[in-house]
């Protein structure tokens, strides 16, 4: 491609044979070579690292949407030879916990627990997902995604609040939350948005769990740095003044709301007939009465007919306001007189107390030794058996919808030819035939992988989901070919260390 051919391959040749020194300085030629090929990008700093955890709540996690704007593609298989080639030999490094050890064939699947979900925000504050995977590192910090679920190449800046969970399912991270530190990624990708270079290598902090709430006086909440919220609790008038005046407490009051009179057009209006003495009953009956004028009321009356203890009982009580009488066959009867009204409800005054909540958090430990690790193969030959694993969930061209993206996925083939997408600028991708939807973007190709370790070796990320004839069904993914520029960046975030973090 014209912006790979302006420079010359990493020169790795035979000094990158099969290894398992992460830790291993490169050659000073290869270093020098690697550097102009890599961009490093700061994610977030250690301090920022439990605000970020505490911004994905469960239910933030569960309503999430997969980043599918980058992710599509439909294009025609070519024939012949993979334009995906090696630039020198080829290499492996070992799963975490697996060094030195030779891998085997798989008879059943068992999910790998290092594969799980990227979470973060784009370029208008949605909360959006991929898939993605822990890698084999120095500092078991490392997670391998697609480029373009960490970094959006039209603002030439990293998503925001970016995190990996591991296992990830329904809303839950059973190993923690592990924010992003740093991302590594290859310079075409930044600058040439070169799909034959959409991988990531993110290095993360420790995993950070949510361990409780915990009640604190107004002045801790305000000092607080981390995740922390308020809760306004309505009480009564004495528990309130006990509570600011006893305790010292924080609240609020709000003013008691004086009813008011409207018409029957006003739609905030609630129906509400009024009992009146006759005297107003006649006045408000009048046409052109004061009432009728005022708020459109109608006069009417109603009769009650009672024992004489009743209605002495009422006639007793000056607020009453009907008139007590004795019909002509000596029944005792009430007159009742009413005016029709619409009125505004007033509201009586109401007194809330607040009580203050920050979060607590526990360090969860090295996201490796939670989960452990892929190894790394790159310079690999195509036409070689490999998994894909991630959490596909948008429907098929056609409409239909097989996947929830709740669960991880698998599928099973043999790498090969991928489809020009000149689109994307990707000319050298292998693909498998899968009928993965996006949702899976991010997520392992794993070589050799073992059901029984459930480790292999990372030999690519899905990067597109393609329709590669034009039946409106997603039937590949593709993955860019690690090669030893691949490696080098891999290799480079692979013996970085994020430090500390502060959890206190």
């Amino acid at each position: 491609m014209n912006s790979r051919a302006k420079r010359l391959a990493l020169p790795l040749g035979g000094a990158l044979a099969a290894t398992s020194m992460i830790g291993a300085t490169l050659a000073a030629g290869t270093a020098q070579a690697a550097a102009p090929d890599r961009k490093t990008v700061t994610l977030a700093a250690s301090g920022n690292a439990k605000a970020i955890a505490g911004y994905w709540t469960p239910s933030k996690l569960k309503s999430a949407t997969t980043y599918v704007a980058e992710s599509t593609a439909s294009g025609k298989l070519r024939a012949g030879a993979s334009r995906a080639s090696a630039d020198g030999k080829a290499g492996t490094v070992a799963p975490i916990g697996e060094e030195g050890k030779s891998a085997g064939r798989s008879r059943n699947v068992n999910l790998p627990t290092t594969v799980g979900k990227v979470f973060f925000l784009d370029d208008k504050g949605r909360e959006r997902w991929c898939s993605g995977s822990s890698v084999q590192s120095k500092y078991r910090n490392l997670v391998a995604t697609a480029g373009h679920c960490v970094y959006d190449t039209d603002t030439n800046k990293p998503f925001s609040n970016f995190v990996f969970i591991p296992g990830y399912h329904q809303g839950k991270a059973p190993w923690g939350i592990y924010v992003g530190a740093k991302v590594n990624m290859h310079y075409d990708f930044d600058v040439y948005e070169d799909y034959d270079r959409d991988y990531a290598f993110v290095n993360v902090y420790n995993g950070i769990k949510q361990t409780g709430d915990k009640e604190v006086k107004k002045a801790q909440y305000d000092d607080h740095k981390g995740p922390k919220y308020t809760v306004d609790t309505k009480v009564s008038k004495e528990k309130y003044e006990e509570w600011i005046g006893r305790y010292g407490g924080v609240g609020f009051a709000k003013d008691a709301v004086a009813e008011q009179t409207t018409g029957p057009d006003d739609k905030r209006g609630v129906y509400a007939p009024k009992e009146v003495t006759r005297q107003e009953w006649e006045e408000a009956a009048k046409i052109g009465g004061p009432a009728v004028v005022k708020v459109g009321a109608q006069a009417y009356q109603a009769i009650e007919i009672v024992s004489e203890e009743e209605a002495k009982k009422y006639d007793a009580d000056e607020k009453n306001p009907g008139r007590v009488f004795k019909d002509d066959k000596g029944q005792w009867q009430i007159e009742h007189s009413f005016v029709k009204r619409w009125i505004i409800p007033g509201k009586e005054a109401e007194f809330y107390i607040t009580r203050f909540y920050v979060k607590l958090f526990t360090d969860a430990g090295r996201l490796g030794d939670n989960v452990g690790g892929q190894g790394f193969a790159w310079n690999q030959k195509t036409g070689k058996k490999v998994f894909a694993f991630g959490y596909p969930t948008a429907a098929h061209l056609d409409g239909d919808k097989v996947y929830t993206g709740h669960t991880m996925k698998w599928c099973y083939g043999t790498t090969g030819n991928a489809p020009d997408v000149p689109a994307y600028k990707a000319q050298e991708h292998q693909a498998i035939k899968c009928a993965f939807t996006p949702g899976a973007s991010g997520g392992p190709f794993l070589l050799q992988y073992r059901s029984s370790k459930r480790t292999g070796y990372l030999n690519g990320v899905v990067s597109l989901t393609i329709d590669s004839d034009n039946n409106r069904r997603y039937d590949r993914v593709t993955t860019p070919y690690f090669d030893g520029e691949t490696y080098g960046i891999y290799k480079y975030a692979a013996n970085l260390w994020t430090g500390k973090l502060p959890l206190s």
